[in-house]
């Protein structure tokens, strides 16, 4: 499975500004995932991806999608990926991922809570995570484990 970040619009086939019945619509062209909400009006519906351990949380403000946050997989075998401007967000390792990104041309923004941004594309992304994430030698965990994509940071 592979969802693409798409800053300003959307994730996959989820776009900003749709209703949670135009989301839950478009759930099923994703495959595998499953929703775990059945509100009509939710401030936020879960999408899970059970083979995986991946995790999707789709939020509304006034009953319009408003942002996407995706919770890295737990199976580090799973045959997923989440890119962003074609970067694997959930494999790179992320001090490699954040080179990367100001390559590009991204700004960058760091706070001490441990959450990195591109408020350019209104992003975020962070590392620290109660799960048993792959870690390097100091400790420290190697990948993002999650990332939000929204209207507004």
């Amino acid at each position: 499975m592979e969802l693409e970040l798409l800053p300003l619009v959307g994730v996959g086939p989820l776009r900003l500004g749709m209703s949670a019945r135009e989301a839950r619509d478009a759930v099923p062209a994703w495959g595998l995932l499953r929703v775990a909400s059945s509100d009509p009006e939710p401030g936020q519906i879960l999408l899970k991806h059970d083979p995986s351990g991946l995790n999707v949380m789709l939020g509304f403000t006034k009953g319009a999608l408003s942002g996407v946050e995706l919770f890295r997989f737990l199976d580090e075998d799973a045959d997923v990926r989440v890119l962003l401007d074609g970067l694997d967000v959930f494999r790179t390792p992320s001090a490699d991922l954040f080179e990367l990104f100001a390559e590009r041309g991204h700004e960058i923004t760091e706070n001490d809570l441990g959450f990195d941004e591109l408020p350019d594309l209104k992003v975020v992304l962070a590392n620290q995570s109660s799960y048993e994430y792959p870690v390097d030698e100091d400790g420290d965990p190697l990948y993002y484990d999650y990332v939000r994509l929204a209207d507004q940071i």
